[in-house]
């Protein structure tokens, strides 16, 4: 019997109780969290720190994409980030890897995407075009805005983790 693969998610129709204006938003994150699922099925623990030619290592990104997420969504509630998120921004790049595997970071990624999930099901259209600061500075964005960029920020991040883990594979099995 031959597997046929699924469409991408955007071609698998709407998503229910999502507005139509926030639908490419959700499905570019259901879409994002289905590549990793597949492509860190078997990626060793070991090597997410690795970073071949100075790039942002695997468990980086995986951390990010999360935590750019919970920002994302700090924002659209008009509330300023807590100590904790300053806490899990400083750690993203060089601090301890929490959780410290594949499966932790995927699952940390996987809620992360649920819980932006249920905010653009909570998201009525009428605020879409509302004023939201962003960081220390307050800089100028909407809650479209927000939700835009962390979809958009999601898939270029998963981009680079996809690349990044095929460069480390290759060069632990001797394939470069």
């Amino acid at each position: 019997m031959t597997h046929v693969p699924e469409p991408e998610v955007w071609l698998r129709g709407p998503l229910p109780d999502i507005s139509p204006l926030l639908q490419p938003m959700a499905h570019a994150l259901l879409q994002a969290r289905e590549e990793l699922q597949a492509a860190l099925t078997d990626f060793p623990n070991d090597l997410l720190t690795a970073r071949p030619a100075g790039v942002a290592s695997v468990g980086f990104h995986l951390r990010h994409l999360s935590g750019v997420l919970d920002r994302m969504q700090t924002y659209v509630r008009h509330q300023p980030l807590s100590a904790a998120q300053f806490v899990s921004l400083a750690a993203e790049k060089d601090g301890p890897a929490t959780p410290d595997t594949v499966v932790g970071l995927l699952s940390q990624f996987s809620a992360a995407v649920e819980a932006m999930l249920n905010t653009l099901r909570t998201t009525p259209e009428s605020m879409l075009p509302e004023f939201r600061p962003v960081g220390r500075q307050e800089l100028p964005s909407t809650v479209m805005g927000l939700l835009v960029h962390a979809a958009e920020h999601t898939t270029r991040h998963m981009g680079q983790l996809l690349v990044t883990a095929r460069v480390v594979r290759a060069l632990t099995n001797g394939a470069l």
